[in-house]
């Protein structure tokens, strides 16, 4: 932190947490004054059945819906167009996302062009959207993205085959809901990837040039309660108490990026995702011990922190013995809940690495980075990485 600076801290007006709260999104729909909503849903069976018992729910509080299950795992420009298209031809006047980021990122990203026009590759970057998004509920069912809570979206470029991320407070939804009754159904992998999200968004923020105290506390907590449940959700997820402490955990790394904001393990992370379509809390996953094995080097008491909060014994060591223990401490949490090993298992290829690091070096993430990687680091992560 540096002195004579301001902080503004985003965070939805309503967060409903634990077992059951998703009933009550009814009378929270009815007090945004909707009348009818655009439920965006996976593409997936799963996400259908979600998508279906929010649109009872409405239905019993007297409002009305229409289901749109088209985002992509990583959700793309054309899908964010198809949606808004909807939402104008059925006349809705609210938007309720349910399942894990991608329909949530898809629903903000809706919801700005409706209220915005134009394409969603035109808001790009950061405080674009000059006119709000609809009123906006986030039902979350994963624990690790914490797009439910944050001023982010991320979207696909189907041209480029690059991420975007879009920042922008008046994105931010109205109710995040995290309900752990929803989450028990996660498989192991899934619960692995998005644990290790909100891992890498708690590690990054906490490590962030824009951390203050009140981020630092949540991320620390969060590093604190992902340490202790992690593996207990991947092999036991049908326990709902477990599975509320995740869904804490996520919220709280939440509370720390969306105002401390990232790191370049998202800015790879993301180009990743964007070139290959692959999973974005795996590929954080695999990066977040080599980039945190550059930036320990610059904050190495900040690492010494992070390995308390995962349960490392550093008394008597230096700062940077202590930040070893840390990056270790990652790498063992990612391997013993079947992470894969390199991004070549994933299908990354050396030939792309440099066009890889170019993007990620436009990415708005690397912009809190605690250290500044030229492009022949970043090269050398994904080469690691691989």
């Amino acid at each position: 932190m540096t002195e004579n600076r301001t902080y503004t801290y985003l965070n939805p007006k309503v967060a409903l947490m634990g077992a059951g709260c998703v009933k009550e999104i009814g009378k929270h729909a009815k007090d945004l004054g909707a009348t009818k909503a655009l439920i965006v849903s996976g593409k997936s069976k799963h996400g259908e059945r979600l998508a279906l018992d929010i649109y009872r729910i409405l239905e019993d509080a007297g409002l009305e819906g229409t289901i749109f299950p088209g985002a992509d795992p990583n959700p793309t420009d054309t899908s964010v167009m198809e949606g808004a298209d909807i939402y104008r031809k059925e006349d809705c006047n609210i938007i309720i996302a349910v399942g894990g980021g991608s329909p949530m990122d898809c629903a903000k990203a809706i919801g700005i062009v409706v209220y915005n026009g134009g394409l969603i590759n035109d808001y790009e970057g950061v405080g674009k959207v000059t006119k709000g998004i609809p009123p906006l509920i986030t039902v979350n069912t994963t624990a690790g993205t914490a797009s439910e809570m944050t001023s982010f979206t991320i979207i696909t470029d189907t041209k480029r085959h690059i991420k975007m991320a879009i920042v922008d407070p008046r994105i931010t939804p109205d109710i995040a809901v995290n309900d752990p009754e929803l989450m028990v159904s996660m498989p192991p992998a899934l619960t692995a990837a998005t644990g290790m999200d909100a891992l890498t968004h708690a590690v990054e923020a906490y490590v962030s040039t824009m951390a203050t105290p009140t981020t630092d506390a949540a991320a620390i907590k969060s590093i604190e309660l992902i340490s202790k449940y992690l593996r207990e959700a991947v092999a036991h997820g049908e326990d709902v108490r477990t599975r509320d402490m995740m869904a804490h955990a996520e919220y709280l790394a939440g509370i720390a990026f969306n105002n401390a904001s990232l790191g370049y393990v998202h800015s790879m992370a993301h180009q990743l995702g964007g070139l290959y379509n692959l999973p974005h809390g795996v590929c954080n996953a695999i990066l977040l011990p080599y980039v945190e094995a550059y930036n320990k080097k610059v904050v190495p008491e900040r690492f010494a922190d992070i390995a308390r909060a995962m349960g490392e014994k550093v008394e008597g060591l230096s700062h940077e013995e202590a930040a070893d223990r840390a990056i270790e401490a990652i790498r063992k949490l990612a391997l013993d809940i079947g992470i894969p090993s390199g991004l070549k298992e994933l299908g990354a290829k050396e030939e792309d690495l440099e066009l890889l690091a170019e993007h990620a070096m436009q990415d708005v993430c690397r912009l809190t980075n605690p250290r500044e990687l030229s492009k022949e680091d970043i090269i050398e992560i994904y080469r690691k990485a691989l």
